[in-house]
C-alpha cells in the first residue's frame, strides 16, 4: 500500500536506507531493492555485510503491507517488539533469492548446488524494442582440472583438528556473574571448509582452494519486447564446488532512462511541444520511431489541440514479448507553447478572430488586485515547511509540549 505523500511517518530510517520516499510505490521498492543488493552482495562486496543485511531488513518491512504500515506508525522499535507477526527478520541470503527467482527450501536447495550468481545488465530502450544480443565477461569459479578438485594430493585432506569438520567455531564469553554468552564463528584454521591440507602437499595450480578463477563470455540474447527487471537464466553456469551441482548465472535486465520514450507496458509515452498557431491552424510532424522510421501525424485546420491532451497511435507501442509482430500504442501527449506576451495591436487583430468572449458583470463593490507570478520552487519549500512544522507540534505534544492536538493547514 503506497503512502500518500502528504502522509507523515514515524521515521524514514528503512525508506533513507533504500534511497526511495515514503511515498514509494512498489515498483519503486523492487528497483531500489534490487540495485542495492546486488551492488553490496557479499560476493562483490565482502566488507559491506552489514549494509547488506540493513537493506534485506528495509526491504522485507517495507514490501509488505502489513509490517510497511506499523513500521510507518510506530517506526523500526514497533517492528522490533513483534508488532510484525514475522518472528523477527529472514536471512538477508533468502530474501535475496526469493527476490530473484529462489521459492520455498531455499537452504536445501544452496546445500545440494551451488551458488546462483546474479548479474545486472543495463540496456536501452531501442535494445528492448528491436532485440539484441550483448557479449557479457564474467569471473567464475571451476574445478582445478590438475587436482580434479580435492585441493592437493590424493589423501592429503585432513579433517580440521580445530573444527573437528564442523567449519564453526565455538567461544564462550563472560557476560557477568553467573551469565555466559555463546558465540559461533567461522573457523580461522580452515575458513569454514571442515578440512586442511598441509602446505607442501597443496595443489599449486589452484593454492589448495579446489577452484580456480577463469574468464566466462556469455552471449545475452535480449528478445523484442522484454521488460526492465526482466530475467535470463544460464542453467548450470554458475560458480563450480566440488561435490555440488553448479548454480545458475542470472542476467537482470535494468532499462535506461530515454530521453524521448518512457515505457509503460507496452505502450510508449512521449511528450510533443506545439506552438500555438499550430494548435489553432493545424499542422504536420515527423516523429522518429525506435528502429529509425519515420511517422508522419496530421491535424488538420480547425481541429483545435488543447494543452494536454492526449492522442494514441495503434500498433506502434512496444513489441509484444513472443508475439513482436503485435505492438502496443505510441501515447502522444501534446504541450501547447503559449507566447510570453502580445503586443496589443496583435492582441486586438487575434481578438477580432476568435470566438467572443463571455460578457460577464462585475459586482459594484468588487476590489481591483493585480496577479502576481508564482515560484513553484518557493511554493514547494513552503509546503515542506508547514509539514515540518506540524510534525515538530506533534511530536512536542507526545513530549508533553503544546496544549491540544496539531491543527494541519488545508491549502
Amino acid at each position: 500500500m503506497p503512502v500518500s505523500s502528504s502522509t507523515m511517518v514515524k521515521e524514514t530510517g528503512y525508506y533513507d536506507i533504500l534511497g526511495v520516499k515514503p511515498s514509494a510505490t512498489s515498483d519503486e521498492l523492487k528497483k531500489a531493492y534490487r540495485k542495492l543488493a546486488l551492488k553490496y552482495h557479499p560476493d562483490k562486496n565482502p566488507s559491506e555485510g552489514e549494509r547488506f543485511k540493513a537493506i534485506s531488513q528495509a526491504y522485507e518491512v517495507l514490501a509488505d503491507e502489513k509490517k510497511r504500515q506499523i513500521y510507518d506508525e510506530g517506526g523500526e522499535q514497533a517492528i522490533k517488539e513483534g508488532g510484525s507477526g514475522g518472528g523477527g527478520f529472514h536471512s538477508p541470503m533468502d530474501i535475496f533469492d526469493m527476490f530473484f527467482g529462489g521459492g520455498g527450501g531455499m537452504r536445501k536447495e544452496r546445500e545440494r548446488r551451488g551458488k546462483n550468481v546474479v548479474h545486472q545488465l543495463q540496456v536501452t530502450l531501442e535494445e528492448l524494442y528491436n532485440g539484441a544480443t550483448r557479449k557479457l565477461s564474467l569471473q567464475k569459479n571451476v574445478i582445478c582440472d590438475k587436482c580434479d578438485g580435492r585441493g592437493g594430493k590424493k589423501g592429503a585432506v585432513e579433517t580440521c583438528p580445530n573444527c573437528r569438520g564442523s567449519g564453526m567455531q565455538i567461544r564462550v564469553q563472560q557476560l557477568g556473574p553467573g551469565f555466559v554468552q555463546q558465540i559461533q564463528s567461522m573457523c580461522d584454521e580452515c575458513r569454514g571448509q571442515g578440512e586442511r591440507i598441509n602446505p607442501r602437499d597443496r595443489c599449486k595450480q589452484c593454492s589448495g582452494k579446489k577452484v580456480v578463477r577463469t574468464k566466462k563470455i556469455l552471449e545475452v540474447h535480449i528478445d523484442k519486447g522484454m521488460t526492465d527487471d526482466q530475467r535470463i537464466t544460464f542453467s548450470g553456469e554458475g560458480d563450480q564446488e566440488p561435490g555440488l551441482e553448479p548454480g545458475d548465472i542470472i542476467i537482470v535486465l535494468d532499462e535506461r532512462e530515454h530521453s524521448t520514450f518512457k515505457r509503460d507496458g507496452d505502450d510508449l509515452i512521449m511528450h510533443l511541444d506545439i506552438e500555438l498557431v499550430e494548435a489553432l491552424c493545424g499542422f504536420q510532424r515527423a516523429i522518429t520511431t525506435l528502429d529509425q522510421r519515420s511517422l508522419v501525424i496530421t491535424c488538420i485546420p480547425g481541429e483545435v489541440i488543447k494543452h494536454g491532451v492526449i492522442k494514441c497511435i495503434l500498433n506502434e507501442g512496444m513489441p509484444h514479448y513472443r508475439n513482436p509482430f503485435e505492438k502496443g500504442r505510441l501515447i502522444v501527449q501534446f504541450l501547447v507553447k503559449f507566447p510570453e506576451r502580445l503586443s496589443p495591436a496583435v492582441a486586438g487583430q487575434l481578438e477580432a478572430l476568435l470566438p467572443p468572449r463571455p460578457e460577464l458583470p462585475l459586482p459594484e463593490d468588487a476590489e481591483m488586485v493585480a496577479l502576481a507570478d508564482v515560484d513553484p520552487k518557493q511554493e514547494s519549500r513552503r509546503h515542506h515547511q508547514a509539514h515540518s512544522s506540524a510534525y515538530d507540534e506533534d511530536e512536542g505534544m507526545h513530549h508533553g509540549r503544546g496544549g491540544g492536538p496539531v491543527q494541519c493547514q488545508t491549502h
